[in-house]
This record gives C-alpha cells, structure tokens and sequence, in this order.
C-alpha cells in the first residue's frame, strides 16, 4: 500500500557565522506535490550593524517573502539557501540511502526539498548560512563523540564507498558513511568533504568508473596552470590512494579556524534559473554594481574566460563562478574552480560572452569584447601573453611529481591544450607560427 500524501510545514531558523547569529526563518510547506518556501528576516538582523542582504532575491525588508521554483530544475528555496543543498552527487547518496530505508519501512514519505537541503552536514555546508531547529540543533550535525567531515587518512574508505555507488553494489554502511559529506561547490561526479594535515576544510573529488581518461589529475592540472597564469585558484593537489588519483582540492569559502565566509554562485548573484541563458557580460555588470573593486574582478573575470578557451574548459556554467561576501555589503569574485580540460568537447562556452554575440568561440571575440571587462588593447594582449606562455608550458608541469601523469596521458589531453585557438593566440603576438612542428 501507497503511503499516504502528507502535508508539510516546517520552520527552521536561518543562521550565519560561527557564532551562528540569526537571520531570519525559513517556513518549507509541502501540499501534495507542491512545494514552496517562505523567509522572513529576524528584527535584530535588520537592525545589526553586520546585516546585509544574504540573497539578491531576499532585499532587506520586514515580512514574508515566498518562493516557488519556476519549473522542476530549479529550487523551491531562494537563491543562497538553494546555493547550500547538496550537489547531484550528494542527492545521488541521499536518494539511495532513503530507498534502502523505504524498502524496510515503506511507511517512509518521499524526501522533499527540505531534505535534502538539510542533509548536508552543517560543518561543512557551503558559505555561512546555517540551519537550526526548534531545540537550537544545528542541521545536519552528527552524534556527540563522532565527526561527519573525515580527514585525508579516510581517503581509501571514501574512494570505496564512493565507487560502490557508482556501481550498484553499495551497502547501507557505505550510504551511512558518505551522507552529509557532499557539498554544492561540484556536479554529478563523485566527491566527498574532508580535512586535510592543517584541519581546513577540501573537497576530496575521486575517479568515476565511466572515466576514459585522469579526469582528476587533468582538474588538477588546470587549477595549478590557472594560478601561474595569474588567475586566483583554488589550491588544488593530487593525493594518490591504493594507485588511484584524487583530486584534493581545498576550500576557498573558509577563513583561518574554518570561520565561515559568505557565498553565492553566479546564478544567484544574477537570480539566474537553470534554465536561462545569461553572459559574461551580465557577470560583469554585477561586478560593477555590487563588488568592492569592481575593475580588478572584471579583468580576472576576462583572463578565467581566456584561459577556458585556451585549454577547452567548456563547463563555464553560472553555477561554476561565484562571489565571496567582502563586507559593507559588497563581494568580490571567488576563486575560480571546477575547471576541466575537455578534449572531446567543442571549444564553445557555456555561458555567453554578451546576449547578442553568443558563446565565445575565438580569440578575436574575446579581444573584441575586452574593453567592456575594463581592458584596453594593449592590456588584453598583455594577459593573452601570459596566459598562452603558461599554457603551451602544460607538458611540463603534467608530468612533473605534482600532477603525475605518464607520457602516455599526454595524448588524451592534447587536443584540449593544442589546437587552432593556440595558433591565433601566436599570430596576434606577432609569434612564429607552430603548425611546422606537426601537432595541430
């Protein structure tokens, strides 16, 4: 028998920091298959001194302010709380372990939104919004005497667990042992949270069994040729367990102590559905509306866009930009993450240079659009030349003791890093040109 449908409302309060101030509550109503969120501010949030909008879409008002997502891809929460549910791995876990429960007890309702949302270990929960419930238990917070964020000797357990997902043949340990490890700052590829030597938050990203090529160490690759090329990075290293790869890749959206700093991805900040698309353009004019040195971040933003051609990073999705809270209501532009050489792929973006011009696709758009990211000709060819010394410089640093690929894995990754664009990039310099030598 068909559990029954329920109807659902449930209140949480919304906190920040570490030392957990209140922000508001968050109502969660559930009417059959419809669900919605209300917020509302608390009082003494709008009159602190420290107060701020904590969402584009949450201005700084008394009263309720509702929220229904515009179709199924989207959230039923407003954009930073969406910003802190789990990823389409960490939903991959919860969804399986409550089906394993469901087939003990098919009493069990579905999971809702609100459950998933509050799965993810409140330790590690992206940024610095936090959830309480109505005995002040933060969500999700593990049994006193355990800890849910394991540290980097659990690197062999978790790549186990992880794989048994992948293939089906999971136990429930192995669901207990993953669940509220997962973070938004991913996709569907497998990952965990973990602690590294110095106790500060990572993400520990693994290889999938459907990989064909070092997926890991190629993100790897490119997080370190984007900090030589001048672009702030998240620090990212290759840690090797029982022969196998793992991205560790620490987090940007902790301080010194693991004190919380405020996040919002690009899709927020733009109030952006999943099913939109929207530009770099757009990026760069919420750049100079709301972040603390807006010049600065919209040339980093221009050299990141050079550097996703150049190496054929072409997942440049909004949900793989963000900005980190600065203070006095301003942001800045996080570090740059997530970036993947794609040698199978189109060198097309995802996100589009401007709304009328389409994804960028060459060099000669990106120079045609840099004075709009506060670039003149001379700088953009300037930045071009750095960029393009550090990349055609990847062999080197792929094979060295830090990435740790053999000769062999050069070749899955050559037509990412080698090809026409690099040759643009050359002629627009005034450099001899490398067809000559056979590789493209």
């Amino acid at each position: 028998m068909k559990p029954a449908k329920q109807n659902t409302n449930q209140q949480l309060d919304v906190c920040i920091g570490s030392a957990g101030a209140s922000v508001g509550r968050l109502t969660f109503v559930k009417q059959g298959q419809r669900e919605n969120s209300v917020f509302a501010y608390a009082p003494e949030w709008l009159l602190s001194p420290e107060q701020f909008e904590v969402s584009p879409d949450l201005p700084l008002v008394a009263g309720h302010l509702s929220r229904r997502a515009k179709n199924s891809s989207d959230s039923v929460f407003h954009f930073a709380l969406a910003d802190t549910a789990p990823d389409a791995w960490g939903r991959r876990v919860i969804a399986r372990a409550h089906a394993k429960l469901r087939k003990e007890a098919p009493e069990l309702a579905a999971l809702t939104e609100l459950d998933y949302l509050c799965a993810v270990d409140d330790f590690s929960r992206v940024g610095a919004l936090r959830l309480r419930d109505s005995r002040g238990k933060y969500l999700r917070t593990v049994e006193e005497g355990k800890r849910t964020t394991p540290p980097l000797i659990e690197l062999e357990r978790m790549v186990a667990a992880s794989r048994a997902v992948e293939n089906s043949t999971e136990t429930i340990e192995d669901l207990k042992y993953l669940q509220g490890k997962g973070t938004s700052l991913g996709g569907m590829r497998p990952k965990c949270t973990v602690l590294d030597e110095n106790d500060r938050l990572a993400i520990g990203k693994f290889p999938s069994v459907n990989d064909s090529r070092s997926v890991t160490r190629g993100e790897v690759l490119a997080l370190q040729l984007a900090r030589k090329a001048g672009i702030q990075a998240a620090n990212a290293r290759i840690v090797v367990i029982q022969n196998t790869p793992v991205a560790v890749v620490e987090r940007f959206d902790r301080a010194a102590n693991n004190a919380r700093i405020p996040y919002l991805s690009a899709a927020s900040m733009l109030q952006a559905s999943r099913d939109d698309t929207l530009s770099y353009a757009e990026i760069a004019d919420i750049i100079r509306s709301r972040c603390v040195n807006p010049s600065q971040d919209a040339r980093e933003l221009w050299r990141r866009m050079l550097f996703n051609l150049l190496i054929t990073n072409t997942d440049d999705h909004l949900q793989n930009h963000g900005f980190l809270y600065a203070g006095d209501s301003h942001w800045q532009l996080a570090p740059a993450f997530d970036l993947n050489p794609m040698p199978d792929k189109d060198r097309e973006s995802k996100t589009w240079l401007t709304p009328e011009s389409g994804p960028i696709d060459s060099l000669e758009m990106l120079l045609d659009g840099a004075a709009y990211f506060s670039l003149t000709s001379t700088q953009a060819l300037e930045m071009v030349a750095q960029v393009l010394d550090t990349v055609e410089g990847w062999r080197t640093l792929a094979v060295s003791t830090a990435i740790g690929m053999q000769s062999k894995e050069l070749a899955d990754f050559e037509n990412a890093f080698e090809h026409e664009v690099i040759e643009h990039a050359r002629k627009a310099l005034g450099r001899p040109l490398l067809k000559g030598d056979g590789r493209f």
